[in-house]
């Protein structure tokens, strides 16, 4: 396991969060549109507990079962909303749903179905997102983009579940720009379910955006980025 000291992580945080409002302002937007998603994926339980000292309260996973035992330590600690921001199988539906505040890559009826019955079962409610993949690369979940419409109408009737928006992928470009025009795409794709069905996409989210690339995100229209080596330093 790598990263920063955990005494470098809260100046992390601070110039992350400057490089988010300068962003933001640069395109005639306010910092509070977005939110800073910590993704805390192979980080250690004392540089998640620095980044909450920081004031972080948004926590992201990318995996259910390496998320159980970090959630856990925190568990006195109502304030925090967990995201799980890597793909999900359906057999751990289930587990996500006790665990998680947000699922940010749902990407087929079949797991949003699963997500939907754990919830009745547990009486809990669950913020979703669909996946879209918008890249193309074999490595990489997501909707195709021409199914995204017929997948949020069937999704948006499930039961226990809340379709809150959008979430992608790009693919990786050493220049961060060239990231700009799945973005945009995914940007398009959103407005373009609200305007057909407004309403349909709750709370509008647009998930996109890392380290590498989260200013041309938020040009391009984010609500929440996923921020993980920037605040932590490089994983292992």
């Amino acid at each position: 396991m790598c990263g920063e000291p955990v005494e470098d992580i809260a100046s992390n945080i601070q110039r992350v969060r400057e490089r988010i409002g300068r962003a933001a302002s640069a395109c005639g937007r306010s910092e509070s549109e977005i939110t800073l998603v910590a993704v805390t994926k192979t980080f250690s339980v004392a540089m998640i507990s620095e980044a909450i000292v920081a004031g972080l309260i948004h926590l992201g996973e990318n995996r259910v079962q390496e998320a159980e035992a970090k959630i856990r330590s925190f568990s006195g600690r109502a304030d925090l909303e967990w995201h799980l921001v890597g793909h999900l199988q359906s057999n751990k539906a289930r587990r996500a749903v006790e665990l998680f505040h947000v699922v940010h890559a749902v990407d087929s009826v079949k797991l949003g179905a699963k997500l939907s019955e754990a919830c009745i079962e547990t009486g809990k409610s669950l913020s979703v997102l669909i996946q879209v993949d918008l890249g193309e690369e074999p490595t990489k979940f997501g909707a195709p983009p021409d199914l995204v419409r017929e997948l949020a109408s069937e999704i948006g009737r499930l039961p226990g579940l809340r379709l809150d928006g959008l979430m992608t992928i790009p693919p990786f470009f050493p220049d961060p720009d060239q990231t700009r025009p799945f973005f945009a795409e995914l940007h398009e794709i959103r407005d373009r379910l609200e305007s057909e069905s407004p309403g349909s996409l709750g709370k509008k989210h647009l998930s996109m955006g890392m380290s590498h690339d989260f200013e041309i995100a938020i040009a391009e229209g984010a609500t929440i980025v996923r921020i993980g080596t920037a605040i932590f330093g490089s994983r292992s």
